[in-house]
């Protein structure tokens, strides 16, 4: 009772998804997944906005991405990892002295309480610069929660009052849960909520929700769906843009068999979808094709790619009709039971060279403060070693970057670095083998994001339906429902 409400979602988008469903037997619907179709909502959207999500896949370890610094704390997590005598690396703890160039600096008045300290894994430099600058935040111990918890309450069993995320720790449930508070084969994801409402504010709805890494429940939404692009662009119908068979004749056919008009209800729809999928790869090659960014992007990786590709879409969106935009990219490659220090070191260089130079890219097309990139992942992961990796976990800490964003600063609740199972304070925010229990949710993150976006107060439940749960009106001021991280 405490995930979906189904009287928020239309019959209109069961509809649809039934005639997609009826339609998946064919290949044409795979290769274009394009429909962004009817009434939208909400708000009037006169300036541009952007929201992009960095999705992390297989659960990102937080203890040695936002590593904790203080000496106090350092020599707790370094005990737990493993770490060597005199704050040396050993396990699966960085030593502290290779930490010291990526220190967080909040900026004055933002300093945590007690001289709690974090500082970033050391390949991420360039995240730690747009901290220190003022152009990055992060967000502690964020993960899925229905409802406010302490530990007391999770383990109680009394699921009725206390519900839990459903199946916890396992990939594909969580990653579905943390885009669209259900787990696996879930249809509506928030980023596609957020679509909906803002369909109505562009000049062509097709381009509001648009995926640079395939499929996934996050931008879809009752009206709105992902419309996909590659790294090289919009993605085309082969068999109408290049010969089939080598045969111009077969091509021509084919043209004419897939877009014309039927008195079969069908049939039209599909040739319908088709003949607006070839115009929409014309409209978005010929934008692309004009628009240039200049920032370099660095090369063999895949994330940056991706990222380059946004800010291409995001200087194209004049040409587009574009005034409300969410994207999709992301990085795997987290599942890191195994060969963690080995391993991590070059994703984290790749999360934070693409997003430091994607931030560059805003600055130069005039958008900064238009565009915000968050990361979001699976979950967190055990701050205890495995031996060679940790294990999943629950909470994990993330980033935002962007010129709205109130940077120089951390959010949330520093979490205890423990793993003992004790009544003590430093005990209560984990359960278990240091997997922290969330002190914000995500739809805690996600409203704070979309009220930027020009969502209202009154629209937040509909996309996020455990929101309810949160904030003051809830009698629950501790959790409160903006975060305070936006401008």
């Amino acid at each position: 009772m405490h995930l979906l409400q189904p009287e928020l979602h239309t019959r209109r988008a069961f509809l649809r998804r039934s005639s997609q469903l009826g339609l998946a037997g064919t290949a044409l619907p795979f290769a274009l997944n394009l429909a962004a179709m009817g009434e939208a909502a909400a708000f009037d959207a006169t300036d541009y906005k952007a929201l992009v999500c960095v999705f992390l896949y297989g659960g990102n370890d937080y203890a040695n991405t936002v590593v904790t610094y203080d000496d106090a704390t350092y020599n707790r997590y370094s005990t737990i990892r493993g770490g060597g005598a005199g704050q040396t690396a050993g396990g699966i703890a960085l030593a502290k002295a290779d930490l010291f160039n990526t220190l967080l600096k909040p900026t004055p008045g933002n300093e945590l309480a007690g001289g709690r300290q974090y500082a970033l894994h050391p390949a991420m430099t360039g995240l730690t610069n747009l901290f220190n600058a003022g152009k990055a935040a992060v967000q502690l111990n964020v993960g899925p929660l229905v409802v406010p918890l302490t530990r007391t309450e999770y383990n109680s069993g009394n699921r009725t009052l206390y519900p839990l995320p459903p199946k916890l720790f396992s990939h594909n449930d969580q990653q579905s849960v943390w885009q669209s508070s259900s787990p696996e084969g879930s249809t509506v994801g928030w980023g596609g909520n957020l679509g909906d409402l803002a369909l109505s504010s562009n000049g062509n709805s097709l381009f509001t929700c648009i995926s640079v890494t395939g499929n996934a429940v996050f931008l879809s939404g009752d009206s709105a769906l992902s419309y996909q692009v590659s790294t090289n662009g919009a993605v085309a119908i082969n068999g109408v843009k290049n010969n089939v068979y080598g045969s111009t004749a077969v091509r021509s056919a084919l043209t004419t068999l897939i877009q014309q008009s039927s008195a079969q209800t069908l049939e039209n729809e599909y040739n319908r979808v088709t003949r607006r999928a070839v115009t929409s790869e014309t409209q978005v090659s010929s934008a692309l094709a004009s628009a240039v960014v200049a920032t370099p992007f660095p090369a063999g990786n895949p994330l940056a790619d991706q990222l380059k590709t946004v800010a291409r879409l995001i200087a194209s969106r004049n040409a587009l009709g574009s005034k409300r935009q969410v994207f999709l990219v992301s990085l795997g490659g987290f599942d890191l039971h195994d060969n963690l220090i080995s391993q991590q070191p070059t994703l984290m260089q790749r999360l934070s060279d693409a997003m430091t130079q994607f931030y560059e890219a805003t600055r130069e097309l005039g958008v900064a403060d238009k565009v915000t990139a968050f990361t979001a992942s699976d979950f967190g992961r055990t701050l205890s070693s495995n031996g060679d990796g940790s294990d999943h976990g629950w909470g994990s800490h993330h980033f935002m970057v962007g010129g709205a964003v109130k940077g120089g600063a951390f959010y949330g609740t520093p979490p205890p670095v423990s793993v003992t199972n004790t009544q003590a304070p430093e005990d209560q925010w984990h359960v278990g083998q240091g997997r922290l229990l969330p002190t914000t949710s995500v739809d805690q993150y996600a409203a704070t994001l979309a009220k930027w976006f020009g969502v209202a107060d009154s629209e937040l439940v509909g996309m996020l339906p455990n929101i309810t749960h949160f904030g003051a009106a809830a009698n629950r001021p501790d959790y409160p429902v903006n975060l305070g991280f936006m401008g």
